[in-house]
């Protein structure tokens, strides 16, 4: 009976995880599709009115096409099974895919910034349209609706690949509402207030990147797993009787999961068989906790 609930508790996994990885793969082609389709008619409209604050909103787009095409490629990756040389799987794939996302969007940051400025140095006029209101409108329900669908998806998910994808959507809308304030402004020739939108913008992209950059960091040098969730597992090794003391608990991250280590000391009286049972019971109790890949107990005598 035990093989047989492993063996379905397997088999669900197997199946979450292939499910995790389609609604991934949807994500990042809905984020290709719709990014581009922006990023299009963004440019253009920039280039004809001479908006900074709109062409500050294409970079952002383009960074937008990048992080969904970094969503596809790092999904994939990551839902690579483990082989011969990669003994944990490939899912850090996801974080260096981040990382790079990050950089990418800083230097872009700084460039947009650097065009604020020259615009309100040299005084630069956008030529007000209907046009530049009309994309704004598309922009902003369009990211919207992306937004609901992406927080849909990552609740039901839990990647974080898809998080990204769904906070940026939603900082994408408040941007891009940003933009259309400066543009009605334009209107009554309010020029430099387009200026100081895309220096706003350029600091929110720059910010946003920043705090991917750190994130995909934590988890690519290994950051300990959280001070609740190890309070948890010494909770969890202090209620088993047999065991005298804790020696040391660590942690590594396995793609967005933990490896817990756990060096534990008992009677060195007790038996092989009585320690490993010990080990085993102890092991299935700290892998309920969320976020847990795989336990290594070490028992030493006392």
């Amino acid at each position: 009976m035990g093989f047989e609930k492993e063996n379905r508790e397997c088999e669900m996994k197997r199946k979450t995880k292939n499910d995790n990885y389609i609604e991934t793969k949807k994500v990042g082609i809905i984020g290709i599709v719709g990014n581009v389709s922006l990023l299009i008619i963004k440019v253009i409209i920039s280039i004809i009115s001479k908006s900074q604050a709109m062409l500050a909103d294409s970079i952002n787009s383009a960074t937008d096409v990048v992080s969904s095409l970094m969503t596809l490629i790092g999904n994939k990756i990551s839902n690579e099974p483990s082989d011969d040389t990669h003994n944990y799987g490939h899912g850090k794939a996801e974080y260096i895919f981040s990382l790079l996302i990050s950089v990418i969007a800083i230097f872009l940051s700084i460039k947009v910034f650097s065009n604020g400025i020259d615009s309100l140095v040299n005084g630069f006029e956008f030529i007000f349209s209907t046009n530049l209101l009309v994309v704004c409108l598309v922009t902003i329900l369009t990211k919207f609706a992306m937004f609901i669908y992406t927080n849909k998806i990552y609740k039901k998910t839990n990647n974080i690949l898809i998080k990204a994808n769904s906070q940026d959507h939603l900082n994408d809308v408040f941007t891009t509402i940003s933009v259309l304030i400066g543009v009605i402004a334009g209107y009554y020739e309010i020029y430099w207030l387009d200026g100081i939108v895309a220096l706003i913008i350029a600091i929110r992209i720059f910010m946003v990147s920043i705090g991917i950059f750190l994130d995909s960091y934590d988890v690519l040098m290994d950051k300990s797993i959280s001070e609740e969730k190890m309070q948890k597992i010494v909770e969890i090794v202090k209620s088993f009787e047999a065991i005298d003391h804790i020696d040391k608990i660590t942690s590594k991250t396995v793609g967005k999961q933990f490896l817990i280590i756990v060096k534990v000391s008992v009677d060195g009286e007790m038996t092989v068989n009585e320690s490993h049972l010990i080990a085993g019971k102890l092991k299935a109790k700290i892998l309920e906790i969320e976020e847990i890949y795989d336990v290594i107990v070490h028992i030493n005598p006392k």
